[in-house]
């Protein structure tokens, strides 16, 4: 039976176990906001679940506690951070606000980062730079979970993606996709709530179909659209990974890996709006686009048309109202955190 928790409350006890482990107290709360937006948004797979993940790896000190940063590569609109094997969040961050300044003086910017860890969710950073009147574009690379295409070893990264821009009285319009059939951390939540994954979703380790979710990690996790998943996937290892001078490939150790150091690169392109138009004029068109979509007929049973990053904000404003709901083996790991940092929330069963 899972727990029900307040955001706010969950949040301070993230931070507290990230402080009491090191972290300064600005990173741990923004690591802390990272992960409890995702569970705001519906998006639990890459919420308070990855929290033990994070400290036991700065327990091994694969991921360093203190993230000290450095530019390497610096050409105008193009720079290159390396993280040190610094927090993946923090890093990210550092990137957007590098990536603003950067494209407010030349139009458009690349930041690089390599030698990073898992950021969480890549939505999260890319509505950061819309915020500041920006379109971003953000990937990175991630350990192994697919085959390249007729394949049956892992050889390549889910290597998610994001394209975020401000939409007036919209909000945010954003995406945030993996090039799986799903993100891998929704196959870790479902083993977490001990469910069944659906059809479709992964192959087992000798590459036969599977809908048990503990074969899946075992196994692979199958490309979204076929061979164009893969493609994808392939390339924004090209940006995250090669051409940042990070890892790449089977050299990437994801969050789940307690021991190995990350290497995982990213790759943050933000394009100034008022280099192209005035940004009321842009938010306009914005606004005229995501009418047109939603005014689309429905089909038969579809209650309503979103665009990209609507649920994602009606659920955080629903989820802010009725608290996050923390699965049974997730508060689990919490608690073994608590026992060595700090008291577990109050909780609703």
């Amino acid at each position: 039976m899972s727990k029900t928790i307040p955001a706010e409350t969950l949040a301070k006890f993230a931070q507290s176990v990230l402080i009491v482990h090191g972290v300064p107290s600005a990173d741990a709360h923004l690591v802390a906001d990272s992960l409890i937006a995702a569970e705001l948004w519906g998006h639990s797979s890459h919420g308070m679940l990855r929290l033990p993940w994070y400290v036991d790896r700065i327990r091994s000190g694969a991921m360093r506690a203190v993230t000290e940063s450095a530019t390497v590569m610096d050409h105008a609109a193009l720079a290159i951070i390396d993280g040190n094997d610094g927090i993946g969040q923090v890093l990210t961050a550092q990137a957007v606000k590098l990536g603003v300044e950067r494209a407010r003086t030349y139009g458009i910017s690349a930041v690089g980062v390599r030698h990073s860890n898992h950021f969480g969710t890549a939505a999260y950073f890319t509505r950061m730079a819309a915020e500041a009147g920006c379109v971003a574009f953000l990937t990175t690379n991630a350990s192994p979970a697919m085959a390249p295409w007729g394949g049956r070893e892992k050889k390549v990264g889910t290597n998610p993606w994001s394209i975020a821009a401000p939409a007036g009285a919209r909000g945010i319009a954003v995406m945030d996709i993996a090039n799986t059939a799903v993100a891998r951390g929704k196959i870790y939540l479902a083993a977490e709530r001990n469910e069944n994954i659906p059809p479709g979703w992964a192959a087992d380790g000798n590459g036969a179909p599977t809908t048990n979710a503990n074969d899946a990690l075992r196994g692979l996790i199958l490309p979204m659209a076929g061979h164009k998943g893969y493609v994808i996937s392939f390339m924004m290892d090209v940006l995250a990974g090669v051409l940042t001078g990070s890892h790449f490939g089977s050299a990437v150790a994801g969050p789940y890996d307690p021991e190995r150091r990350s290497g995982c690169g990213h790759m943050l392109i933000t394009i100034d709006i008022e280099a192209a138009m005035p940004r009321a004029d842009f938010e306009a068109r914005m606004e005229t686009l995501i009418e047109e979509v939603k005014m689309c007929p429905a089909a038969n049973g579809v209650q309503e048309i979103f665009f990209p990053g609507e649920i994602e904000s009606i659920n955080s404003i629903a989820n802010q109202c009725s608290g996050i709901e923390v699965a049974d083996q997730t508060w689990a790991g919490l608690e073994k955190l608590a026992s060595v940092a700090c008291p577990l929330p109050a909780y609703r069963s």
